[in-house]
């Protein structure tokens, strides 16, 4: 005779029971059945997420033991295997032979070529050369700093294309994009603040002798713009036409008596006027941003007339008058003979503009046509040139009379807008300084 339902249900509780020697009542039977039914079933669950993990975890080692046998056969496949793999190197031994025969130039030959001297050649592959070198892989050798500063150098002299260049040197035409550009990287980042910066100090007090020299006071530098040609861009390329009605971008430069840079700022679109360029600039706000409004010490200034003339820059008519950026008078209005000798002295000054720039261009014929470089990598580009220009310059690399840019307009040199006068001048503290020097400028030569 089969056990009732009920004497089934309390048959687990009364085996518990007596395993344990309790002694509980018959009612209790239930809940202690359905408890142990939740613990069984507890004890299930957990050995079937053990079994499942201990799963997981052998597929996973038996994945990276497989991931670990194909790379060691791939490692030694290629130890074995010749890397003189044809696919990966293109054979460029005819594009070697300008480069090969560049190696025997004499001195001559190779500052006509290079626009540098053997010298400086060096000077900038010792400090940039660690900056471009490049690792050695298992398909091919990279190509040496020496011949990637050369084709950098090559580049900025003539802003040949990049196909021409490529078999000069043996290298792709890609390639020769990539090394322009990172040696213009290399250029800014490891030269720039070495080379170009404000007087100061016995430079500054050097270049206001100079200037006082050419019969001017109180000038630390003279200031002027020049527009770069460009490719149209193909964001807002009607923001690049300049006056000319070619695009361009802006190169505002400080220049000292040895025409070379000691302040830099270039990008702006061609149709940007100098006043705005030179407001948007470092250069300006670090002179206004200061409580006297005087770019360069005070203690260098003289006192004429009870009037203080401090340090300055000379500026052509597109600039705005401040205290610290003087420029001539207009000629629109009747002047006075002083007034025409300030303005002429300071002109004849300010002429180390145009010898800077004209160098510069000469020098770097990149800046002289409309090159392919992204509008965005010029600024750096324009920099650069303008870094080895200094560099050249102050190691005495004589300017060949052949690089000289004076010639008529052609599609290789566009013609300069002309100079926009700036007409928000109002009487100020700086029409007083001028004022002061124009009328008593023997008297503070003499200082």
């Amino acid at each position: 005779m089969e056990p009732e339902p009920e004497d089934r249900s309390s048959l687990p509780a009364a085996l518990l029971c007596s395993a344990l020697s309790l002694t509980v009542p018959p009612v209790l039977g239930d809940q202690l059945a359905e408890l142990y039914r939740l613990q069984l079933g507890l004890l299930r669950r957990r050995r079937v997420r053990e079994l499942m993990e201990r799963d997981r975890r052998r597929r996973q080692y038996l994945r990276r033991r497989r991931a670990f046998l194909l790379s060691s056969i791939a490692a030694i496949q290629s130890l074995i295997t010749s890397t003189n793999r044809h696919i990966w190197v293109r054979n460029r031994s005819p594009g070697h032979t300008f480069w090969s025969s560049a190696q025997s130039f004499d001195d001559e030959e190779w500052r006509a070529q290079f626009r540098v001297s053997r010298e400086t050649f060096d000077y900038l592959l010792e400090r940039i050369g660690p900056a471009i070198k490049r690792r050695r892989t298992n398909y091919r050798a990279p190509i040496e700093p020496r011949r990637r500063l050369a084709i950098a150098l090559w580049w900025f002299a003539r802003s040949g294309e990049y196909r021409s260049i490529a078999g000069m040197f043996g290298v792709g035409i890609a390639t020769v994009c990539v090394i322009v550009r990172q040696v213009t990287s290399a250029i800014m980042d490891r030269l720039y603040r070495r080379v170009v910066s404000l007087p100061s100090g016995q430079r500054l007090d050097d270049t206001i002798r100079a200037f006082r020299d050419r019969c001017y006071p109180q000038c630390a530098g003279a200031i002027g713009g020049t527009h770069i040609p460009i490719a149209p861009p193909r964001d807002n390329p009607d923001h690049y036409l300049n006056r000319r009605g070619w695009h361009s971008v802006v190169l505002q430069a400080v220049v000292d008596h040895n025409s070379c840079f000691t302040d830099v700022y270039a990008g702006w679109p061609g149709s940007t006027s100098s006043a705005a360029v030179l407001s948007s600039s470092d250069l300006y706000l670090k002179a206004e941003d200061r409580p006297d409004g005087y770019l360069f010490p005070r203690q260098k200034s003289v006192v004429s007339g009870e009037v203080e003339i401090p340090v300055h820059l000379i500026g052509d008519a597109s600039f705005p008058l401040k205290p610290w950026l003087m420029k001539g008078y207009s000629e629109e209005h009747q002047l006075s003979p002083e007034q025409r000798c300030f303005t002429y002295t300071l002109n004849s000054a300010w002429s180390v503009v145009d010898t800077a720039f004209t160098r510069l261009k000469g020098r770097w014929r990149c800046l002289l046509k409309k090159s392919d470089i992204d509008v965005s990598m010029m600024p750096r580009v324009v920099a650069a040139c303008c870094v080895l220009h200094n560099i050249c310059e102050n190691r005495g690399d004589s300017f060949l009379p052949e690089w000289n840019i004076q010639m008529v307009p052609s599609e290789h040199y566009l013609s300069q807008p002309d100079t926009e006068p700036y007409e928000g001048d109002t009487y100020c503290t700086a029409e007083v300084i001028r004022d002061t020097v124009t009328y008593n400028l023997l008297t503070i030569l003499q200082y």
